[in-house]
């Protein structure tokens, strides 16, 4: 018991001394200002207060309409990380990711040699959470390049027929799933924790004031096209694609405010407490 009790004030007093950041790493896109544009102030400055510093955090702004591999994407995403990493002394970092940004950040993750700054940023991870991430690919990939009538409807959600939604289509991702990428069903785990936030359903009805959160006519859409996907699904990913990297966290219904489902969009804002959790995350 003694021993078991040293060990405990050991592990204490070594999670106090630590220097824990989070990086914010937003989905596909080409991000000049994510801070505004995609994550929103009250979501990053909820979350980043439950660290013991609150500067300690960054929000990523690279070129995810490319390849995850490709030098603007995980090689953009590797630089901002190592520069936050060395000015800030971080020696704990928390990633949370969204969408495809959980693809690039496996990138660096599965490929350590790929490239000299992935290893330290693999050491200094100690884990990611993984909103919504598109780990399996998503039909509406499929839909886009195919140039059908997605092409149109989804342009505002996936950035038309960019590298980075030709990766994901589905048979792409099994197949980068399979030979690149780890922590998937018959592959060998990531080096770090990497679990998913699951988002189920899509609520739009126009008298609910739950589906205004994160914008109403985003979520009109992602119901729009959830009847093109499974009946678990957040209106752009079915649920097995979102939890087939690591291990689900939670799925949203469980754990959100009123039993709320999270749509797509609402996955990577201030809905239904959601940034509450990953903020008590912080210090854990």
């Amino acid at each position: 018991m003694r021993y078991l009790l040293l060990a405990a004030l050991a592990a204490a007093s070594s999670l106090c001394e630590a220097n824990t950041g989070v990086a914010f790493v937003h989905g596909t896109g080409k991000q000049t200002n994510a801070a505004a544009n995609y994550w929103q102030s009250p979501f990053i400055n909820n979350v980043r207060g439950g660290l013991v510093d609150p500067n300690n955090y960054v929000v990523i702004n690279c070129d995810f309409e490319k390849y995850m591999w490709d030098n603007a994407a995980a090689g953009c995403l590797a630089g901002q990380l190592t520069t936050f990493i060395n000015n800030r002394g971080i020696t704990r970092l928390i990633v949370i990711t969204h969408s495809n940004g959980g693809n690039v950040m496996r990138w660096i993750l599965s490929n350590p040699t790929w490239d000299s700054r992935y290893p330290n940023i693999i050491a200094k991870t100690v884990r990611v959470n993984a909103l919504a991430p598109s780990s399996a690919g998503t039909p509406l990939a499929d839909a886009v390049i195919a140039g059908n009538v997605f092409e149109s409807a989804l342009g505002w959600l996936l950035g038309y027929k960019n590298d980075a939604v030709r990766m994901q289509q589905t048979s792409w991702m099994a197949s980068y799933n399979a030979n690149w990428l780890l922590g998937t069903a018959g592959r060998p785990a990531l080096p770090k924790t990497f679990r998913s936030v699951v988002g189920t359903d899509v609520d739009s009805a126009i008298w609910d004031p739950d589906s205004y959160c994160g914008g109403y006519a985003e979520n009109v859409g992602l119901e729009t096209t959830q009847n093109w996907l499974n009946s678990c699904s957040d209106g752009f990913l079915n649920c097995s694609s979102q939890s087939a990297a690591g291990y689900v966290w939670f799925q949203d219904k469980s754990r959100m405010a009123g039993s709320e489902p999270l749509s797509h969009n609402q996955s990577r804002r201030a809905c239904f407490g959601l940034d509450t959790i990953l903020r008590n995350d912080m210090r854990s």
